[in-house]
Formats: structure tokens, C-alpha cells, sequence
């Protein structure tokens, strides 16, 4: 059997949409001692969701798997929806399948994706001079006297403590749909600014004020303690309060939440309109995330695997049940694209994926939703028409 109908016949079973050829040729493929070597190393090394392998234990995958395909084979006739498979599990193909079978080609016609306009990183200053940032250039940035304040070092800017302020100052860094930067701020404050995002932040704490900063977008802090100066971000009508941490804040405009994710320390949410104090705080401990609903103007928690909220530091994303719709937002983020879904079925499917968005063109993300839904797309005027 060749490589493309192997891949394609695991992409059916994975999807409970297997042919009883396809099965027999799975329970073929995966005794040959090569293919089965092939297969564990995939497993172990990704974002394995399907079969019941969560947590794979590598003497037992082969026993696994084959226990499955029989069990499939045995009730063809009646295809059974099992708790595992009622996903679609994209994500077992979207890292590294190069490594295992040979790279395709994407199928999107004669006409290329384009990404949008827009795509500049811009730091306005002070000033309100606005200076286009370079991924990979090394630049200082200066202040209103031409002092240097901090500097470029690739994708990162680093704004230094030495300089002593007596009125607070502030710079905005804009990041477009399709890029990622860094920031460390004065304190030592480091921010990993993920797509379509933005940040006001002072050039320079002053003593004795909070340490405040305004998000919109989505970020990951890690805060340095300063037990003398609360650490603050404005995400509009919620404000969240840091006692020296990390957290994902999540705030873009189109969301109906507002969502906090803590993975270190302790951070305290509140609504700015409800003149609550501090003690009135929602205090979230680590593994939990706060969730404010920008309608109602309330905030709840839930423990959450935090990883699914963080990845895309790494360049990942990780989606676990998650509609069809949210990973579009998500891809249009990443990648910079306008995508139009009419397929309103597809909308509210769920699906299991991670995405390595440094490596995986967007072209190469259609294709293989295209292998596990089916799904039909065309490039339209630059815009991804799904239908």
C-alpha cells in the first residue's frame, strides 16, 4: 500500500469514517515492524488525543491500536461513535507529518493566499511619533530629549531602569494579525505579545505609583515581583491585579470574554465600574482561569489545562474541543488572512488539533482540514471562502 493511501486510510479511521478496505489494510501496515516503529515514535512524540492513548505507555501502542482496528471491523455494519473519536482529530496530522510521509503540495487552485495588508509592527512613542519595527533589526529608542531609553534586540524591545523619571511617559507597541513580539519592560517585566494585539506601558516606572499597563489583545506575563508596587494590566472594564507571576491574558475585541490564565503566583480580577477593593478581588491560584463576560459584567473560574492557553508562546496552537469558528479566529490571527465560512454545519463541529505555526503554512492547515472533513474552499480576492 502506498504512502498517500496509508495516510489517508489512518485519516478515516481516525475519523470514524473508515472503509472496511481501509481497516484491513490498517491492521496490515501497522504489524510490520518498520511501520509499527514508525507509528509509536508519531504517537509518543505528538499531540496524541485519538484510541484512548492519552498517555501512550510505548510497550503496549501496537496492542492498542490493533485492539481497536478489531473492534472496528467487528461492527462495521454498525459503526459505533466511540468517546474517543468524537472529535476530529486534526492535530495527529498537523505537526511534522513531513517526517513521516512525503510533504503534498497544497491544493488551492492557480491562485496563491495572500496575506493582508497591515503587517507592519509599529512603536508609537511619547510623542506620538510612530517608527515601524523589524522583526530582526537592532535599533535604540530614545525619549522626548533624546535620551536612550531602551533598544531592539530582534524581536524583542528592552527598556532599561537606569534613568530616573518624575512623571510617567508611555510608549504603545501595536503587533498586526500574523506576528508575535517581545517587551521587558523597566522592571524587568517580560511580555510575549501574541497576534493582532497592543500595549501602552510607561518607558518608566515611577516609585511609589502602580506599575499599571493597558492590553488589548492577547499577552503572556511574567511579572517581576516588586512587593512595594502592585503590578496592574487595564483590559478595559476588567483590571487585573498581579502580586508577582505568570499569566495569559486574552482580550480581544471581538470576544465576549475576557479570559485570564494563570500558571504561576497569584493575580486578583475585578471590574473596574464596580469600585470594588482589593479585597473584593477574584483571587485566581494557579491552574485556573478567570473568565469576565464583557455583557453581564461577571467573572467566573474553572481549573483548565493551562497549556491550551499558553502554546502559542512556543508558536503552537492547541485546541481541545474547540468549535470549528474559534479556530478560524485563532488562524486568522495567526496567519494574517480573511477566511469566510459558509458551511454552517462545520461552524459548530468540534475538533482536537495543534498547529505549529512557524513551520505549517496556512495553505498546508486547509489542506489537511480538507483530508479530515472534506471540506471545499477556494481563494477568492485573497480571502479563503470555505463552503
Amino acid at each position: 500500500m502506498t504512502e498517500d493511501k496509508i495516510k489517508d486510510s489512518l485519516v478515516r479511521y481516525i475519523n470514524n469514517a473508515a472503509s472496511a478496505s481501509d481497516l484491513d489494510s490498517l491492521d496490515d501496515w501497522v504489524r510490520d515492524e518498520k511501520n509499527y516503529l514508525v507509528f509509536k515514535e508519531y504517537v509518543k512524540t505528538h499531540f496524541a488525543i485519538t484510541i484512548g492513548m492519552n498517555n501512550p505507555d510505548p510497550s503496549n501502542l501496537r496492542d492498542l491500536l490493533l485492539n481497536e482496528i478489531r473492534k472496528d471491523k467487528n461492527v462495521f455494519r454498525k459503526r459505533r461513535f466511540n468517546k474517543f473519536l468524537k472529535y476530529a482529530a486534526v492535530g495527529l496530522f498537523l505537526i511534522g507529518v513531513g517526517y513521516f510521509f512525503k510533504q503534498e503540495s497544497a491544493i488551492l487552485g492557480n491562485e496563491d493566499i495572500v496575506i493582508q495588508k497591515n503587517d507592519e509592527i509599529t512603536l508609537e512613542l511619547e510623542n506620538g511619533e510612530k517608527v515601524i519595527i523589524s522583526e530582526d533589526g537592532a535599533s535604540k529608542i530614545t525619549n522626548a530629549n533624546g535620551k536612550i531609553i531602551g533598544e531592539q534586540e530582534g524581536a524583542k524591545l528592552v527598556y532599561n531602569d537606569e534613568l530616573s523619571a518624575s512623571e510617567l511617559s508611555y510608549n504603545t507597541l501595536k503587533i498586526p494579525y500574523g506576528k508575535r513580539f517581545n517587551i521587558v519592560l523597566s522592571d524587568g517585566t517580560r511580555v510575549f505579545m501574541n497576534a493582532g494585539s497592543s500595549i501602552k506601558y510607561p518607558t518608566k516606572f515611577i516609585k511609589g505609583l502602580d506599575r499599571k499597563v493597558f492590553l488589548e489583545g492577547e499577552a503572556f506575563f511574567e511579572v517581576s515581583h516588586d512587593k512595594e508596587h502592585s503590578f496592574i494590566v487595564d483590559a478595559q472594564d476588567l483590571k487585573v491585579r498581579v502580586y508577582g507571576t505568570k499569566f495569559n491574558l486574552s482580550n480581544y475585541p471581538e470576544d465576549n470574554n475576557t479570559q485570564v490564565v494563570l500558571t504561576d503566583g497569584s493575580v486578583g480580577l475585578s471590574y473596574k465600574s464596580a469600585k470594588a477593593e482589593d479585597s473584593n478581588d477574584t483571587v485566581l491560584t494557579p491552574g485556573f482561569m478567570g473568565s469576565f463576560d464583557k455583557e453581564k459584567k461577571t467573572i467566573s473560574t474553572s481549573k483548565v489545562n493551562t497549556s491550551l492557553y499558553t502554546s502559542w508562546v512556543e508558536g503552537n496552537l492547541v485546541f481541545k474541543g474547540a468549535l470549528f469558528e474559534k479556530i478560524i479566529e485563532s488562524l486568522e490571527r495567526q496567519y494574517n488572512v480573511v477566511i469566510i465560512n459558509n458551511n454552517k454545519e462545520l461552524a459548530d463541529e468540534k475538533f482536537n488539533a495543534t498547529i505549529e505555526t512557524n513551520r505549517e503554512p496556512i495553505e498546508k492547515v486547509l489542506d489537511y482540514f480538507d483530508r479530515v472533513y472534506d471540506i471545499e474552499y477556494e481563494v477568492v480576492n485573497n480571502k479563503i471562502i470555505i463552503n
